[in-house]
């Protein structure tokens, strides 16, 4: 994303990518860096092999594949495109802070981020899963929230799980987790857990079992409020590209 510097306006001052101050009309700012290159950010993993159809769509081709390569910045095909590499949970703050023009996250980065300064067009139907809380199978969670117990539970989606939890009237200590979920209930640590399951299979094997859905999980387009109109050229056609791929896989 490039940055505006006003030229001779002295109450002009530069915010997030546009001039705002006296004299709209009359300013001179200019854009510094916008070269119409999109910066695409993704995370390794099930996102970035979901998303690989999608970029066909749109006549993009990664030229390295971020699983056998060290490199944080990959180049395309398309000399306009380039993406980078990062955590998952950091896709929503470097489109926000317009250090990538679009992303790709799943809703429940999303809700835990909040979505400020992000223009979500497209929910693209990838890497879906549920956010179910799971207990061990011998613990009776239903007489548990019946009977009003305050409830440990280990998560790392915390706004959500709070969200959750204080709709319905269960009391609980709400532990933040980076790592494997399923451990906590384990090792003592909670009675409960929030997390993403997709076939089960790990909860099983732990003996785990969950109790509750709290919503369909799925990966959206973001894209940087300030790039979708500076480089609207640029981003409007990956947008519709991604937006008749979804519509095709519908069928």
């Amino acid at each position: 994303m490039g940055r505006e510097v006003h030229q001779n306006r002295p109450h002009a001052e530069v915010v997030g990518g546009h001039c705002f101050g006296n004299g709209s009309k009359n300013r001179n700012c200019v854009l510094v860096g916008d070269t119409g290159v999109i910066t695409l950010a993704l995370s390794k993993g099930r996102i970035f092999d979901e998303t690989l159809p999608l970029l066909k769509a749109a006549g993009i081709k990664p030229a390295d594949d971020p699983e056998k390569s060290r490199k944080l910045v990959i180049a395309t095909n398309r000399a306009d495109v380039k993406i980078i590499i990062v955590r998952a949970s950091d896709v929503p703050t470097y489109v926000q802070y317009g250090a990538a023009d679009m992303g790709i996250a799943g809703k429940d980065v999303l809700l835990e981020h909040g979505g400020d300064g992000l223009y979500q067009p497209l929910d693209l139907r990838i890497a879906r899963c549920r956010m179910m809380v799971a207990v061990p199978n011998e613990f009776d969670y239903e007489s548990a929230v019946r009977q009003g117990a305050r409830l440990r539970v280990a998560t790392k989606y915390v706004k959500t799980a709070r969200e959750h939890f204080g709709a319905k009237g269960v009391h609980v200590d709400l532990i933040k987790l980076y790592g494997s979920m399923e451990l906590a209930p384990l090792a003592g640590l909670a009675e409960a857990i929030v997390d993403l399951v997709s076939s089960g299979n790990t909860l099983k094997a732990n003996n785990l079992r969950p109790v509750e859905e709290i919503m369909p999980i799925s990966s959206r387009l973001i894209v940087n409020q300030a790039a979708l109109k500076l480089k609207r050229n640029s981003v409007q056609p990956m947008i519709g590209a991604f937006s008749a791929a979804v519509a095709r896989s519908k069928k």
